[in-house]
């Protein structure tokens, strides 16, 4: 089933398209609402080093936020699609550092914790091949903001993941928050269910809706090797 990662859109949201990855902007907050991607343990293979070449993105029409944004704000250029997860491919690591993928984030959190959710998922493909990726910020009415252009400061960010392998149908959520943590990743383990009530985003809607609704409800731990 093509685009399963891509999430069900809303009624005059665009989809932008990027090499390794896809997104919806949210103008308002200047910065994803959402990023998703297919991701392959073949593209586990490191064919591109980091390119810390940030930028503003060309394909945001209203624009994105800027390097005078985040300078000197003392937050992080936090990815949303992680640059180690593009690294099969020069354009898609290049792609990544758009300003459009990033997101302000404290630097103890986007260094620690979340670094550790974004190495668990690069261990999981390895295991379980292929999965579908969506992460973002939680943004929400009255968020602090970072620059002239306002850039959202999220209190939270989700990631969810689903495998979808005809023998194994599991998905697993995440919210964390955007602060330093000494727990475990498992700590923040939720299910799809609540962050789609959390966000009103509406992930894997293209699976059959017993499946959908079975694998969304549930929290198993223990169906994922950590």
């Amino acid at each position: 089933m093509p685009n399963l990662e891509l999430p069900q859109l809303l009624k005059n949201e665009k989809v932008i398209t990027h090499t390794g990855f896809q997104l919806v902007y949210s103008e308002a907050h200047e910065q994803a609402k959402w990023v998703c991607y297919q991701f392959t343990k073949a593209e586990t293979n490191k064919m591109a080093n980091r390119s810390d070449n940030f930028r503003e993105d060309v394909k945001i029409k209203t624009n994105s936020a800027t390097d005078n944004d985040y300078k000197g704000s003392g937050y992080d250029r936090g990815h949303l699609a992680p640059a180690g997860d593009m690294s099969w491919s020069g354009e898609a690591m290049s792609c990544s550092f758009y300003y459009s993928n990033m997101s302000p984030q404290t630097p103890s959190f986007n260094r620690g914790i979340w670094k550790k959710l974004e190495e668990q998922v690069r261990s999981w493909v390895a295991i379980y091949d292929t999965l579908y990726v969506v992460t973002g910020p939680v943004l929400e009415a009255d968020l602090p903001f970072i620059g002239a252009n306002q850039v959202s400061i999220p209190n939270f960010y989700y990631k969810v993941i689903l495998d979808a392998k005809k023998e194994r149908k599991e998905a697993i959520g995440f919210v964390m928050p955007n602060k330093k943590s000494n727990l475990s990743i498992q700590n923040y383990v939720v299910t799809i269910d609540s962050v789609e009530k959390l966000t009103g985003i509406d992930f894997f809607y293209q699976l059959p809706s017993e499946i959908e609704n079975q694998i969304e409800r549930k929290v198993c731990v223990s169906c994922w090797r950590w």
